[in-house]
């Protein structure tokens, strides 16, 4: 993306919140050994996400984002990833019916392995030990080994990596995301007491579809209803994995990261003059950028500069994330920033980060309603501006945990040790993704009548 960039720039720059390894040599020989590996995706499908993002830019699509906190090393298994892709499809599915737009489904996975934290180092039972960063850099066991920096766990990572891409290829174009058994799941969410108020939406949708069928638009007429595209994302926060993994595309002669197709900067990393800006401003991908409070006008013209000079469609997604009542204070300056740049941004809002609490019982929780109640005021934040909300980002697993309280299943405190699994942050489990899906898609469906009655 920019002459005389090369993927090692990045070591002259400062860096925060990445490990120091005890044994280069090691850590030397982990990286030659990845620089030889395939990538894992591959430049012509980061051009065909780009391509998509510029759409839900504009509006003519909607980014749905979403996957693990951070992924497990323990709790690596296909049934966790098909549970997550089915949740992805089920939401991808309702917020299509109410944008009347294709949703672009990235997920946090194949590569979301690496944790920024807020200290070095945690007290465990009266001891201090150096802080939990992720399966790809250290242990989670509290063990002054466990919490060493190992280089080979990159090793690990990749081939954990390569082989949930490799069932989530063959789910996305092999029957399993067949639209009409991705809406059966979601007629049984539906049908639950609890859930009535999305009865309708959940009818209208069969309704739609019985439609297609009987006009004869069906998977064997229509390939698209049995497959989709399913995309990969994670911040890129170890930087020496991301070094390895890039590539040269063949057809461009530009750098990619095969890390993963989408990759983005978290708010702690995102220093104009730092390693991870240098890294990701270099790479032909879509970059994600994450905008928090702290996050100021004069920062945010420096970084769309550095990391998309050509002010290329889809290039960049800024992902707001500033926490329930807390939007209002700082969203309108960011999105008059943009305007005042001419900037071209994808606007997309993470309502998971600011809004973390210490439950009553002690555990790390996140309220439904907030989460909800953020979403919100980043759609009437955008109506108000008369810019385009194109996309959310979810921290959210299919699997039946009890991390988040709140939801239809009205989860509480005191529920929060029954399934809490989560090594880092909490995610919405896939009864609340899901009815949050439904929630988000109002907000979709009432934008879009809106709109329509200024048109007319």
């Amino acid at each position: 993306m920019t002459k005389g960039w090369t993927k090692s720039d990045w070591r002259a720059k400062p860096r925060v919140q990445m490990p120091d390894y005890p044994d280069a040599a090691a850590l030397s020989a982990v990286e030659m050994q990845l620089s030889k590996y395939p990538p894992l995706v591959f430049a012509g499908e980061a051009r065909r996400l780009k391509k998509q993002l510029a759409a839900a830019a504009e509006g003519k699509a909607f980014l749905l984002q979403g996957g693990d906190c951070a992924e497990s090393f323990a709790e690596f298994s296909a049934d966790n990833i098909r549970d997550t892709f089915r949740v992805m499809l089920q939401m991808a599915v309702v917020l299509t019916y109410g944008a009347k737009v294709p949703v672009v489904k990235v997920g946090r996975m194949a590569g979301q392995f690496a944790k920024p934290r807020s200290a070095p180092t945690e007290v465990i039972g009266g001891v201090e030990y150096p802080s939990y960063r992720g399966d790809i850099i250290n242990g989670f066991d509290a063990t002054v080994e466990a919490r060493r920096p190992d280089p080979n766990r990159m090793l690990q990572a990749y081939t954990q990596a390569a082989a949930s891409l490799n069932l989530l290829r063959a789910f996305s174009t092999g029957g399993f995301a067949d639209i009409h058994r991705v809406h059966s799941w979601t007629l049984g969410f539906a049908e639950s007491d609890k859930a009535e108020r999305y009865r309708e939406l959940s009818n209208r949708i069969s309704d739609a579809l019985d439609f297609m069928s009987a006009a004869g638009v069906n998977p064997d007429s229509a390939p698209t209803l049995a497959s989709v595209d399913f995309y990969t994302s994670h911040e890129a926060l170890l930087l020496e994995y991301e070094e390895a993994l890039c590539r040269i595309d063949s057809i461009t002669g530009q750098p990619v990261a095969g890390s993963g197709h989408m990759i983005w900067i978290g708010d702690r990393t995102r220093q104009p003059d730092g390693a991870h800006v240098e890294f990701a401003r270099g790479v032909l991908n879509p970059i994600g950028l994450k905008c928090g409070p702290s996050t100021t006008a004069e920062d945010l013209k420096v970084l769309m500069a550095k990391l998309n000079p050509q002010n290329e469609p889809g290039r960049l997604t800024l992902i707001a994330r500033f926490g329930a009542g807390k939007v209002g204070d700082h969203l309108p300056r960011l999105i008059q920033t943009v305007q005042e740049e001419g900037a071209s941004v994808l606007w997309s809002c993470d309502p998971m980060h600011g809004n973390t609490i210490k439950s009553s019982t002690g555990y790390k929780t996140r309220p439904f309603d907030s989460v909800l109640r953020e979403v919100r005021e980043f759609f009437q934040i955008h109506k108000a501006e008369g810019t385009i909300p194109g996309g959310v980002h979810f921290e959210m697993t299919g699997q039946d945990v009890t991390e988040c309280t709140g939801g239809l299943r009205a989860v509480t405190d005191e529920d929060l040790s029954d399934r809490y699994h989560t090594a880092c942050d909490p995610r919405l489990n896939a009864s609340q993704a899901l009815e949050l899906a439904f929630l988000v898609s109002e907000e979709l469906s009432a934008q879009r009548e809106a709109a329509r009655k200024v048109a007319f």
